[in-house]
């Protein structure tokens, strides 16, 4: 497993709602439920995800153990319960993408937009970062114009654009990258 700092206690008054005391901190398994539960919200509600079916607890466990040894996964807990997720993933398989991450953030849906995936994300930049990756890439569904802000706010510049290559709801979708080097 690579080996990931410890927790970031953000103060109560940082961000978000006033009083509300946030942690970030490595995922494990044992995290795999909450994590569906936010995920499979964004899978039957919306199109910025392209799965069509709710994720398991299982499988997400399946998921974070391909992934954790070798990507950062990070949670964000707000008074104590999992509201968030940011984590990287190979961008390629082949030998010479070994360098670059893809990237993932979901927050609860009554989360969103109060300032708590800038702190999530930047916190994963970071850790991506200490790892000695060089590029990291976020896909986004669109339109999607919170993702859009969120990415750019941190640095990340629209490198890609593909029209209609996502079907869901019974509609094309267009996905378009993000990139930040590190």
């Amino acid at each position: 497993m690579i080996p990931q700092s410890s927790n970031l206690v953000l103060p109560a008054d940082s961000l978000g709602s006033v009083g509300t005391q946030a942690t970030i901190r490595p995922l494990t398994v044992a995290d795999a439920a909450a994590i569906a539960g936010i995920y499979n919200h964004y899978v039957v509600q919306t199109a910025v995800t392209f799965e069509a079916e709710p994720v398991s607890a299982a499988r997400m466990k399946e998921r974070i153990e391909e992934t954790i040894p070798s990507f950062p996964w990070l949670g964000l807990e707000l008074e104590g319960e999992l509201s968030g997720y940011a984590g990287a993933s190979a961008w390629k398989s082949r030998c010479a993408y070994r360098y670059a991450v893809e990237s993932t953030i979901y927050l609860r849906n009554d989360f969103a937009g109060k300032g708590w995936g800038t702190s999530l994300y930047r916190r994963l930049i970071d850790e991506v970062r200490r790892l000695g990756f060089h590029s990291m890439i976020g896909g986004i569904a669109l339109p999607n114009s919170a993702s859009e802000r969120l990415h750019e706010k941190l640095g990340f510049k629209k490198i890609a654009h593909f029209e209609q290559v996502g079907w869901k709801f019974e509609r094309w979708i267009d996905v378009a990258y993000w990139q930040l080097l590190l």
